[in-house]
């Protein structure tokens, strides 16, 4: 099956899911393979790592219809270098960096709250337990626009595991959500890959990650 059909069989799952938005993740995709990817229709990009995300950005600025995410972890001296190139960060989960970033934007960004849903020690993102006071906290970050909560789920067989992480990632968003929140409006949970995208679909996921499933 060529990429076309990939996509193309993706696209007719999310037919269910009409308000679901599919970003690709070409973190192991090279740059002809991407360009193939927004030849098939996908317009929303992320990438994982800054060095490669620079590439693709500067090779592919004839491209204006792509929307760039970025999902990993920022390192401090990177800040300046994304800042004013991506559209929505995904791996925002200090405050360190939402200042950093508050003092580099020209306007302000979407940004994901990451969350460490699993509670693993090795995962990136918030502990559950601090989301909210890190949310609140986001407000002294005028630039910060923070549109939801993301998550990496364990990588497990076990699905009932992963139906758990993604039953509690909906409540806390929910939470946040009703908190009225005017700089953080949280209406958005960016979660599911992969290898559990339709388990997450149930739980309210509005963004999913989807890299592998195009290269199989």
């Amino acid at each position: 099956m060529g990429l076309k059909e990939k996509v193309q069989e993706v696209r007719d799952f999310l037919k269910d899911y009409p308000n679901v938005k599919l970003i690709a993740a070409t973190k192991y995709m090279t740059l002809e393979g991407t360009k193939e990817l927004i030849d098939a229709g996908i317009t929303e990009i992320g990438e994982n790592r800054a060095d490669m995300f620079l590439e693709k950005y500067n090779a592919l600025k004839d491209y204006k219809q792509i929307k760039w995410h970025f999902f990993g972890v920022v390192q401090s001296r990177k800040i300046k270098d994304l800042a004013n190139k991506i559209d929505c960060l995904h791996s925002l989960d200090r405050y360190s960096l939402a200042v950093e970033l508050n003092k580099k934007l020209n306007e302000p960004l979407d940004c994901f709250v990451q969350v460490n849903i699993s509670e693993e020690e090795n995962k990136q993102g918030v502990p559950v337990k601090n989301v909210k006071s890190f949310v609140k906290q986001l407000e002294s970050c005028p630039k910060i626009r923070v549109i939801g909560l993301m998550c990496i789920a364990k990588m497990t067989f076990d699905e009932e595991v992963i139906h758990k992480s993604f039953k509690k990632m909906k409540r806390l968003k929910e939470e946040i959500e009703s908190m009225n929140l005017e700089h953080a409006p949280c209406h958005e949970l960016s979660m599911g890959m992969s290898n559990d995208y339709k388990i997450a679909l149930q739980y309210g996921a509005t963004m999913i990650r989807l890299g592998r499933v195009f290269l199989t």
